[in-house]
């Protein structure tokens, strides 16, 4: 009686270590360059806030598109852009979240008389720059979640698990900001758990709006009340926020990002997210998510 044996095949070279290496290197290659230069050419004409905005988002575009043509021929929308319903509602719960969560922390100061608002000497408001602001905002909090949670995040949670990706991406989240005006050990370290918790958001909705919508509205509604985001100065109101706390719970010249008022509601954002009534959409490791195929390994 002839024996049957069974022969595994070998995997895909996109599937092995060295693969998966090749595809993630070349991601990161490509946002380095773009950065580099897409940004840099941009200062002169735009300025620093909206060059860098377009510089962000045109850098995420080109590197996840580039990336995916070239190595998977899969269309953009499935890094978890695609649009609809469902996409919308992903984003008005993370804005929801993310502006609301932004709005409470700096009222209650307010309201308690710690914290107080105040005219800017010699400023001006002017409709178009509010406007010019929240659409700047909103590109660069697209751009930055298509580099930090977009093609090399998703695959790398494809092929080694959420755990062993989220973690390190956040903390490399993190240390992106480091080099911010007036950045600190502490403001790095909630930049590090928000880049955590934006990638537990993608988690949850397995499409990168409700992390932009996150991420839009809290960097919106900041400098809307006058403090500093991330050390950077936005006029927009004509207003400043002067705090009567420490700048442990206030973040000082860093902005509230510094200060310990934002690690506690950076923390709290984790259990208002768990428990949204999110929509759960299909990015290209949605899949695999759902039917419980991740094992940690290659």
């Amino acid at each position: 009686m002839d024996s049957q044996f069974q022969v595994a095949s070998p995997p895909s070279p996109r599937d092995t270590r060295i693969g998966v290496a090749i595809r993630v290197s070349f991601f990161v290659a490509l946002v380095v360059i773009g950065l580099a230069f897409i940004s840099s050419l941009l200062v002169a004409v735009f300025g620093v806030v909206v060059a860098g905005s377009i510089g962000l988002c045109a850098t995420g575009l080109l590197a996840n598109l580039l990336t995916m043509r070239i190595f998977d021929r899969r269309p953009l929308q499935d890094i978890g852009l695609q649009v609809g319903h469902r996409a919308l509602i992903n984003f008005l719960l993370g804005a929801l979240f993310g502006g609301g969560s932004a709005a409470l922390m700096l009222l209650a100061p307010l309201l308690a008389g710690t914290g107080h608002l105040v005219i800017r000497p010699h400023s001006v408001f002017n409709w178009a720059s509010l406007v010019t602001y929240l659409f700047a905002l909103l590109i660069a909090a697209m751009g930055e979640e298509m580099i930090f949670r977009g093609y090399a995040f998703q695959l790398l949670i494809e092929k080694i698990g959420p755990f062993a990706t989220v973690l390190p991406v956040g903390v490399i989240f993190g240390l992106a900001h480091s080099s911010n005006p007036n950045a600190t050990v502490l403001g790095v370290l909630n930049t590090m758990i928000w880049g955590i918790l934006l990638g537990y958001a993608f988690l949850r909705s397995h499409d990168l709006w409700l992390p932009i919508g996150l991420h839009y509205a809290w960097n919106a509604v900041l400098p809307l009340f006058g403090v500093n985001l991330s050390g950077l100065t936005i006029d927009v109101t004509r207003y400043s926020y002067r705090w009567d706390l420490t700048p442990l719970w206030s973040g000082g010249s860093y902005g509230p990002e510094g200060g310990l008022l934002t690690t506690i509601f950076a923390i709290a954002l984790f259990f208002a997210i768990a428990r949204a009534p999110v929509k759960v959409q299909t990015a290209r490791i949605a899949q695999v998510l759902n039917e419980g195929l991740l094992d940690g390994g290659f």
